[in-house]
Parts: C-alpha cells; sequence; structure tokens
C-alpha cells in the first residue's frame, strides 16, 4: 500500500469516526433507556479517543479511554442500575432485525479493517512518530506541557468538540433524570 493510499486510507477512518462519535453522541441524547443512552456515551467517548489517536495524541486518549470510557461511565451505569430505572428488557435498542443487521454490518466492516490493517502493517513515514520525539517533548516541555501543549495550541478544535459532546452529554442527563421524576409524581 503505497502512502498515497493510505492517507486515503487516514482520511476515511478519521472522517469515520468522527461521523460514528456525532451520531452515538446524538443517539445518547435520544434514548429512553438510561443504560442504553450510557452504553451509546461510551462508543462516543471510545470513537474521540480513536480520533485522539489518529492526531498522535495517544496519552488524551489513553485517558479518554481510562478515565470517561472507564471509571467515571463505570460509576454512571452502577448509580443507574442501583436507581432500577426499568425493566431488564429496556436495557437494549437494537430491536428486531434492522438492527441486528446493522450491528453485523458494522461488526464485519471493523473484522476487514483488522484484517487490512494486519496485511499493512505500521506505515513509515510522516504518521509515524519520530523515535526521539517524544523525549525531545519531555526534555524541553515537561510532562505536563508536553500534553498540554499540543492540546491546547495544536487540538484546540478536537479538545473543544469534546467540551461540547461531555456538554451533551450532560443536558442528556438532565433531561433523562426529569423524565424519569416527572413520570414517577
Amino acid at each position: 500500500m503505497s502512502m498515497d493510499n493510505f492517507g486515503l486510507f487516514y482520511q476515511f477512518h478519521f472522517y469515520l469516526f468522527g461521523i460514528i462519535a456525532i451520531v452515538s453522541a446524538v443517539t445518547f441524547v435520544t434514548r429512553r433507556s438510561p443504560v442504553a443512552a450510557a452504553m451509546w456515551l461510551i462508543v462516543t467517548m471510545f470513537c474521540l479517543a480513536a480520533e485522539y489517536v489518529m492526531l498522535d495524541a495517544q496519552f488524551i486518549a489513553a485517558m479518554q479511554v481510562l478515565l470517561y470510557a472507564g471509571a467515571i461511565m463505570v460509576i454512571f451505569l452502577f448509580v443507574i442500575m442501583l436507581l432500577n430505572l426499568g425493566e431488564a428488557s429496556d436495557i437494549t435498542d437494537v430491536r428486531g432485525i434492522g438492527g441486528k443487521l446493522l450491528a453485523g454490518f458494522v461488526g464485519l466492516i471493523l473484522i476487514a479493517e483488522v484484517g487490512v490493517l494486519s496485511r499493512t502493517g505500521i506505515p513509515s513515514g510522516k504518521y509515524v512518530v519520530a523515535r526521539d520525539f517524544l523525549s525531545q517533548q519531555l526534555a524541553t516541555y515537561g510532562a505536563v506541557g508536553a500534553v498540554a501543549r499540543p492540546l491546547y495550541r495544536d487540538y484546540s478544535l478536537a479538545f473543544e468538540l469534546t467540551s461540547v459532546l461531555l456538554l451533551v452529554a450532560i443536558a442528556g442527563a438532565v433531561i433523562l433524570g426529569r423524565k424519569e421524576s416527572s413520570s414517577a409524581r
């Protein structure tokens, strides 16, 4: 695979993860089941982590997965399960043959991507960080500066989009909470 094809491959996946993040964020807000909404928020966070990896911000991607998709969402799901907001059948929103076909199609696409990536290997060139780049950044700016400098300077748009997505998630949680409390009265 040549570098031109890899550039197209990179762009395709960058936009694919962006579209999936937007769709899953909208789906998160529109779900009736709080458990399903939390699961869609986890999908959004994983897609944002993939975007961070593609933007060479691996540390932020790891923190996104560990903190938000891991710790915080586990706490959310634990609280939702403790509140017992619905029946067990409300947990899944993928019902019917259409949802199952869509899930199978997405699974096949992911398996094909793993197959393509395993055949092509890691490309050399402009998409690979130089071996001593991280040590230079750490020596120049320190550990926090090496993360904060590209985050607030080079990738500020992605950072702001993450903030907006988290705001949407909070608004969705408030709307879900108001709906449940008003129906309980």
